[in-house]
């Protein structure tokens, strides 16, 4: 079935956390798609240049630094939309893998904030914009994680399992409302930053998660998965849709070629 195109009403996309990644790539599958893109990140230079390659390319796109965590900042970017017709929540992310014992507790806090906190002020301050488009759509970029915990990973298995139950609960409190909920849970992706982040920036240690893998997922895997999910009609809702490479079984169990 072909995606549908966009209503007027509903054309406008913003997405999260969109300077790398994931959101990057969600960005331009929703440009192709139609939409106009609106960016947001804490890195401006980064969304920028994206907001110009996209403009560039025949697209409508616009660039808006924004922290997630910050509510007073995240409050005066939603006074600049009536309407919007989707609302990518990707902006968070992994920091270490320490076992609970000796887990630290600040990366327990920024992960929660981002992850958790972040979704709910974003969502929160532009659910009113998305039911007057009539056709609205929020998506929550979870995780496998937050489905199934790991050793070493209570901390960000502990935010995504937030970000899971965010999306669960708000789908049944607006049943009725013209906006769909929507939450990806992609398995293991391979992108620049996200397991370098995750160590502090250590190439060896980042690198080691997706040793002997051949296909790992890609930022485009996932991208087109949302685009996907958000042109369905607007009576389809695609409550959870969990991706994952075919190495890939579980969280705890990977096929890796010597």
């Amino acid at each position: 079935m072909a995606t549908a195109a966009p209503s007027a009403a509903s054309r406008i996309a913003v997405v999260t956390g969109a300077s790398s990644g994931i959101g990057a790539a969600t960005a331009r599958q929703l440009a192709r798609a139609g939409y106009r893109v609106v960016l947001t990140a804490r890195r401006k230079d980064r969304i920028e240049a994206l907001a110009e390659e996209l403009n560039t390319a025949g697209h409508s796109a616009a660039a808006y630094q924004l922290d997630v965590t910050d509510r007073a900042a995240v409050d005066e970017f939603a006074t600049a939309f009536r309407t919007i017709g989707v609302l990518v929540n990707n902006a968070g992310g992994a920091l270490g893998a320490d076992p609970v014992a000796s887990g630290d507790p600040a990366d327990w806090r920024t992960m929660y904030e981002t992850n958790v906190i972040g979704t709910l002020n974003v969502t929160q301050a532009l659910l009113p914009a998305l039911e007057a488009s009539g056709d609205g759509v929020v998506v929550v970029v979870s995780s496998t994680a937050g489905h199934g915990t790991y050793e070493g990973g209570a901390g960000y298995v502990a935010a995504k399992h937030g970000a899971h139950v965010l999306a669960e609960t708000l789908r049944l409190e607006i049943v009725g409302k013209p906006v769909r909920v929507v939450e990806i849970a992609p398995g293991m992706v391979k992108t620049e930053e996200f397991a370098l982040t995750r160590f502090g920036g250590d190439t060896d240690r980042a690198a080691k998660v997706y040793e002997g893998v051949a296909e790992p997922l890609t930022a485009d895997d996932v991208a087109e998965t949302i685009a996907w999910t958000v042109t369905r009609p607007r009576h389809v809702n695609v409550d959870l849709l969990v991706l994952r490479p075919r190495a890939q079984a579980s969280n705890t169990k990977v096929h890796r070629e010597s």
